[in-house]
């Protein structure tokens, strides 16, 4: 039954799994030179009009998508909203951030509790925001003009008569003052049937009144569409925007907006347009299930469009088409929005970036044509990154030389990119195919498909223990679920059910609702499968394991075993917990959050709830929140927990005081008073040494580090070293990392920090191994620069920076290449890596002052 499905898979079929699908091509904006347009963007920024900020800023976020900086375009995407100089705009990029913040409607309530709101999520008063240039008739009637003895009118409709003010009937619109008032019977008539003009005896009561008053009284939005289709008949504009305004107040839900929509449009209410349009982009992704929504979005009439988005259409379905694409990138409803945002294009780069997402989406669709199409135009107008979608269809098309003749012109004509011979290689066989995705792992080491591809191939010719190398290369900086799921495969393969098992309860960890092999199978099933062939551990086992593994740094381990724990009896909210801090040091922040919610809700008690929203405002950048929580958790209970939230968020928010610090030591030792786990002891033991360090106490120091060692602590090697080196001690303190890196062999951090205790050949060999484990770290990369410029190798200098620039976007790297190039005297290549620094880090205080030394020296 069960067992005999999993031997379906192992050990010989599985080979049938060993699949490595074609890179996708992402639909992203991804310019050859992102240093050069980050730049461009910074300057122009510098000298634009206000009203051109917000798009500006779009396209930062756009360069920053296309880098994978997630924080980085959450930053650009608040600073188009800060700068939205159109009620729109505001609209747009604020539903954007609550789009973007989804599932942290917690958040919010938290922020309340502690007496503080986002203006992210608040809704925009339209109504106050739109410009109301509305000229008054306010016209000066002579004596000689009309009736002068006729100062009031009776309007009959029907059998109703209503008594009005024929002065102010007439303020109310140029018609209106004509017919009272000029050569008209109705000048000096003292009754007026206005019974053939659509509007009922009510609503011209609340006509008449309003003509007096200047405000319409609560009334429903029936009558308030009929007085609107009254007023655009007879011209009367203030009428007709008190109207606007009404309705626009009417509208607090879906119905509501799906409602008054055409009323809207058809009747030119611009107020009313943008509050409809606002309800369903707060509702964002749900509302696109709603075809009577989609149906108003994808309105083909170009009038319709400014009415409901004014000049921001671009900004409108940028936004709709990421939100359609993450539900369905295949659906009519993206291509409609992706059509919509090329029609609105405002330049060449949003163009550019139009056509090639539309292609994407084509190409998905497996329309080839109409994608090939796409993609030359995104390549004419500037795209090189388009090119991938050209090639990939000429040899769907059957054509295999064509694709890897025109990648490798490319190659040879521009600045070479890892993308490019990743690409190439899917055209070539053999060891030119091997030799191309080496070179992409060298120009882009974060590819993944290169490893994946090699790990396969590895493993296919029955080296096991090569293809494990290799995939573990890409996970030990980079924790990708396709990565993951192929060492399953692996593992799967090799009958090593136990490491399998690991894997697919990362994978959870990660996304509860993966979907392995190309989507056909729930991880979770596999994982039931895979459970059959592997011994049920006690919770006894699932502790020592978890410490085995947590001691040895191993964070995937660890995540597996807690993800088997939760299965458990044992406390969840605790676990949850665990599994939060977890991820974090993973580099996986909306999953940590995710599992920090988790802890909330299955917290045992008010004082541990606390504790958990503390965290969570910690997380998401509110300190001052987090501690307050940390301090109602401690009037209820003083607990382990609560005192180590408190300590460590006042050590954050008060940095480099001698008072703080002595208040933070006090609270981790009465932290390490009350009842923990030794995990959680280790941390706070290593927490309370470094205060000490900071503090010269390194005796106090030495000891905490020590016995945080003897309960397993690892990464107290890391401080204890420290102390070592303070005390001039270089050996031992090299020889303390190297007792770490003997129990964490593949922790690139650990390598890092012992390269700064031994001599410059053993250092140039630790950081060696520092990008061999995690290409991202850009210590190494500038260490290695320093020495070229020392050595006076200026332009291996700059090349080693620039290596790894073209995959991290860096204020570090690029803030030392801008200084290099004020060195040998390149101005402009100076202030164009200061640009691009300060677009990735704006307040960097070196950044700046370095940007305005060699801005003075321009030209």
């Amino acid at each position: 039954c069960k067992a005999s499905k999993v031997s379906n898979y192992a050990p010989s079929s599985i080979g049938t799994l060993l699949k490595v699908p074609d890179p996708p091509i992402a639909p992203c904006f991804r310019p050859l030179n992102y240093v050069e347009v980050l730049s461009q963007i910074h300057e122009e920024l510098e000298t634009c009009p206000a009203d051109e900020k917000a798009n500006l800023y779009l396209l930062q976020f756009q360069v920053f998508r296309g880098l994978g900086e997630i924080k980085l375009m959450h930053r650009s995407l608040r600073s188009a909203w800060l700068n939205a100089s159109s009620v729109y705009e505001k609209i747009f990029f604020g539903s954007w951030l609550k789009y973007e913040k989804k599932g942290e409607d917690l958040l919010f309530d938290l922020l309340a509790s502690c007496d503080k709101c986002s203006q992210e999520f608040g809704s925009v008063d339209v109504a106050s925001q739109l410009p109301t240039d509305i000229g008054s008739l306010s016209c000066e009637i002579a004596v000689a003009c009309g009736n002068g003895n006729l100062r009031s009118v009776i309007f009959r409709i029907g059998d109703d008569r209503i008594l009005c003010d024929r002065q102010r009937i007439a303020d109310l619109s140029s018609p209106f003052y004509t017919m009272l008032n000029g050569n008209f019977t109705e000048s000096h008539s003292e009754e007026i049937d206005l019974s053939e003009n659509h509007i009922s005896p009510m609503g011209f009561r609340e006509i008449c009144s309003f003509s007096l008053t200047g405000c319409l009284s609560d009334v429903t939005s029936d009558l308030l569409i009929e007085i609107l289709g009254f007023a655009n008949r007879f011209c009367c504009e203030r009428l007709k925007k008190e109207c606007d305004r009404k309705l626009a107040s009417l509208v607090s839900s879906r119905e509501d907006a799906l409602e008054l929509m055409d009323c809207a449009v058809e009747e030119d209410c611009p107020i009313l347009a943008a509050s409809c349009l606002q309800v369903f982009l707060r509702e964002l992704p749900d509302c696109l299930n709603d075809q009577r929504v989609v149906e108003i979005l994808c309105c083909g009439n170009g009038q319709r469009r400014f009415m409901m988005a004014g000049p921001a259409s671009f900004s409108l379905f940028c936004l709709l088409s990421q939100v359609s694409m993450s539900l369905d990138p295949r659906s009519d409803i993206t291509v409609c929005f992706a059509d919509k945002l090329v029609e609105s294009s405002l330049d060449n780069r949003q163009r550019m970036f139009a056509l090639h997402q539309i292609g994407c989406v084509r190409l998905l669709r497996k329309e080839y044509n109409e994608a090939a199409r796409l993609f030359e135009e995104a390549v004419k107008a500037g795209h090189t990154y388009s090119i991938s979608g050209l090639t990939r269809i000429s040899y769907i098309r059957g054509d295999k030389n064509w694709p890897y003749e025109k990648l490798s012109s490319v190659i040879s004509s521009s600045m070479p990119h890892g993308w490019m011979y990743q690409e190439r290689s899917l055209y070539n066989e053999g060891d030119k195919r091997w030799n191309d995705l080496e070179k992409a792992t060298e120009l882009d080491p974060t590819l993944v498909y290169p490893y994946m591809y090699r790990a396969v191939s590895m493993m296919k010719m029955q080296e096991s223990e090569a293809a494990l190398t290799e995939i573990n290369r890409v996970l030990g900086f980079k924790l990708a679920l396709e990565c993951l799921e192929l060492r399953f495969c692996f593992y799967l393969a090799l009958e090593n059910y136990q490491a399998a098992l690991r894997d697919v309860q990362a994978i959870l960890t990660l996304s509860p609702n993966y979907r392995m092999f190309d989507g056909r199978v729930p991880a979770s099933q596999l994982r039931m499968l895979v459970r059959e062939h592997v011994d049920n551990w006690s919770a006894a086992d699932c502790w020592f394991q978890l410490y085995e593994r947590w001691s040895s740094v191993d964070d995937i381990g660890s995540l597996s075993v807690i993800y088997q724990m939760l299965e458990s009896d044992a406390p969840k909210g605790v676990l949850y917990f665990r599994q939060s801090l977890l991820l974090l040091r993973l580099d996986c922040p909306e999953a940590a959050m995710r599992s920090l919610r988790l802890a909330r809700l299955h917290a045992a008690s008010e004082d541990e709830r606390l504790v958990y929203e503390g965290w969570i405002l910690y997380d998401t950048g509110h300190c001052q929140e987090g501690l307050r929580k940390a301090e109602e958790s401690i009037q209820l209970k003083r607990s382990f927990e609560a005192f180590f939230l408190k300590a460590y968020a006042l050590a954050d928010s008060s940095q480099d005081q001698p008072c703080t610090s002595a208040t933070v030591i006090s609270l981790l030792e009465e932290a390490l008073k009350c009842p923990s786990d030794r995990l959680r002891k280790g941390q706070a033991l290593n927490n309370l040494g470094s205060v000490y360090v900071a503090c010269g106490k390194y005796e106090l120091a030495t000891d905490c580090y020590i016995n945080a060692l003897k309960i397993r602590h690892t990464r107290a090697h890391q401080g204890l070293a420290r102390v070592h080196y303070l005390r001039n001690d270089r050996a031992a303190a090299y020889d303390e990392m190297t007792k770490l890196i003997e129990k964490a062999p593949n922790n690139a951090s650990a390598y890092e920090k012992r390269s700064e205790y031994c001599e410059r050949d053993l250092t140039n060999a630790d950081l060696q191994r520092v990008t061999n484990l995690d290409p991202l770290r850009v210590y190494p990369y500038r260490y290695r620069a320093a020495v070229l410029m020392d050595n006076h190798k200026e332009k291996e200098a700059i090349a080693e920076l620039s290596r790894a620039i073209a995959f991290k976007a860096d204020v570090n790297l690029l803030h030392l290449r801008a200084a290099f190039h004020e060195h040998i005297g390149d101005v402009s290549g100076a202030l164009r890596d200061c640009r691009a620094a300060l677009s990735v880090e704006p307040n960097h205080q070196e950044m700046l002052e370095l940007h305005s030394r060699v801005n003075s020296h321009e030209p």
